[in-house]
């Protein structure tokens, strides 16, 4: 483990190379965050350029899903999460005369091995991401240093920076690459020139963050209020945290509307009330949906808010921005180090850029939904999904009332062939040599994974072996779970889905990408020493 040193005093000149730094992160929120700490990690000098002082210190995002809790995992601050994450335990919906129009039980062990979705105390998060990039002498943290202008020259970016400290020699600062995740006004995107679609989806609605004090346990611990009079949530906001948003009527002037007045009168429809909460914060937002239309040009990059805004409503705002940074980070990491050519990063538009349509395509459907004023429209909804929960009761149309998930495999971009490419891998428990069970990725690391269901060495050559280790992969045979300990290059399956899964693919091999996502599948020998070569094919582009 390296000597933690302070943010604003950890070096990250640029070793004689010309650069002061590999790669300029603008903006240090969640998405700034896991990217910093990702490239770090990979031993890449990072500069991240904050335009804010000090950390905001209220919750934005208030949850994220399975796969966004893997990823921060992978960023090293897994064992943090505990203090400030809890699992969601269900989602309701309700009509006006609070019946119910659906409801999920969130799964505490879900496909990525964490909860299917979690509440966060956002500005507990931050702290704990930004005290384990202290541990990176690489990583350099300006606060206070607002960018205004970024030039690519080719070979590099040169960044015109605001702020007490700049470049070495306090100039302008140069980055072989530039990662902008400086939220919706983004400067980084503006300053590029990337474009943006626009879907026109506009609602008004005033976000209370609250400390609840009597006690009480809310249940459902997260409800959706689908009344035409007052579309209205509540949902966990993390530990000892409760979030309230109200939709604004046509009728409502925003200023009135935001007022604390109006606040606790809202407030008092969930019997909270000074005597019995202290509100942190209340504002009322517009929430949008858009993303950019390239999300990369030449080696300037977006990720987060500055790629895309999405309404709250599927609960995927922090969650795609979690999944640009892991999915940029890996790639990147291999064009630094020659070991990939840079068009490669072109995929990470193409994958992305098609997730978030889902995502956002979702969240404005189940929007347009829950923001239904009219009365005879809303009834109308009510009934259609009452009677589909009636008929998931009886089991003729199980999962009838729910919403279609926002995971969804890769149909773009770096994958080959067909089968299980694309898919988000699944994750669990498993056992190897001198370690107890655990999750995957802590057993056996991260990187690319070759699991099979034979020895590695009967599948690879020598070649494809050293050339998958110069990855940084892992080949790992994949064994039922046994009472002995499993031999050296091979895991136990605790949980049993690992060797279902490859059965179900017809697989004797899958390879796993960094992110987490399968590039291909293998039935055989021949078949594998094909992906490798595809591989090696789609990283030289």
């Amino acid at each position: 483990m390296t000597t933690p040193v302070h943010t604003e005093t950890a070096a990250a000149v640029g070793d004689g190379d010309g650069f002061d730094t590999d790669v300029a992160i603008v903006g240090y929120g969640p998405v700034g965050q896991t990217a910093a700490l990702l490239l770090a990690a990979r031993g890449h000098r990072v500069t991240v350029l904050e335009r804010f002082p000090r950390p905001y210190p209220m919750p934005r995002a208030v949850s994220f899903d399975g796969e966004s809790a893997r990823i921060l995992a992978a960023t090293g601050v897994g064992a943090a999460l505990d203090e400030h994450v809890e699992s969601s335990r269900d989602y309701v919906w309700h009509n006006a005369d609070g019946q119910t129009l659906f409801r999920v039980d969130v799964e505490d062990t879900g496909r990525s091995g964490w909860p299917d979705s979690s509440a966060v105390y956002q500005p507990g998060l931050e702290a704990a991401l930004a005290a384990h990039g202290e541990r990176y002498p690489t990583l350099r943290v300006l606060r206070g240093h607002r960018v205004t202008a970024l030039a690519d020259r080719g070979d590099a970016v040169t960044l015109t920076v605001e702020g007490p400290r700049t470049g070495p020699s306090g100039g302008p600062l140069t980055a072989r690459w530039v990662i902008g995740c400086d939220g919706a006004n983004s400067v980084v995107r503006e300053e590029a020139g990337l474009t943006a679609t626009d879907f026109a989806f506009f609602n008004d609605w005033l976000t209370c963050d609250v400390v609840p004090h009597d006690g009480r346990e809310f249940v459902p611990n997260n409800l959706q209020v689908c009344d035409p009079a007052r579309p209205r949530t509540a949902v966990s906001a993390g530990p000892g945290h409760r979030r309230w948003e109200f939709m604004r009527l046509d009728h409502e002037s925003p200023e009135e509307f935001g007022g604390e007045a109006n606040v606790w009168k809202l407030l008092s429809l969930f019997d909270i009330d000074p005597g019995n909460a202290t509100l942190l914060r209340h504002a009322v937002y517009t929430f949008q949906a858009r993303y950019a239309d390239q999300w990369r040009r030449g080696r300037v990059l977006i990720a987060g808010d500055a790629a895309h805004l999405m309404p709250p409503f599927a609960g995927q705002g922090m969650c795609s921005g979690l999944r640009d940074a892991a999915n940029l980070a890996w790639k990147l990491d291999l064009v630094l180090t020659g070991r990939a050519g840079e068009g490669l990063l072109d995929s990470y538009t193409a994958e992305r850029r098609e997730h978030v349509r889902h995502a956002l395509t979702m969240s404005m459907d189940l929007g347009r939904v829950i923001c239904q004023t009219d009365p005879a429209a809303a009834r109308d909804r009510d009934t259609v999904m009452l009677a589909a929960q009636e008929r998931a009761r009886r089991g003729a149309e199980v999962g009838a009332a729910r919403p279609r998930t926002p995971v969804q495999p890769l149909t773009a971009g770096l994958r080959h062939g067909g089968g299980p490419a694309g898919d988000l891998v699944v994750q669990g428990r498993v056992t190897a040599a001198g370690r107890p069970a655990g999750l995957f990725d802590d057993v056996v690391g991260r990187g690319f994974v070759l699991l099979t269901t034979e020895p590695p060495e009967s599948l690879l050559t020598a070649g494809d072996r050293a050339w998958l280790a110069d990855l940084g992969g892992h080949a790992v045979r994949v064994l039922a779970a046994a009472d002995e300990e499993p031999p050296a290059g091979a895991v136990g399956d605790t949980d049993g889905v690992y060797l279902p899964y490859l059965a179900e693919a017809g697989a004797v091999a899958v390879l796993v990408r960094p992110d987490f996502y399968v590039y291909g599948a293998a039935a055989d020998r021949t078949e594998l020493a094909a992906l490798l070569e595809a591989l090696r094919t789609d990283l030289a582009s």
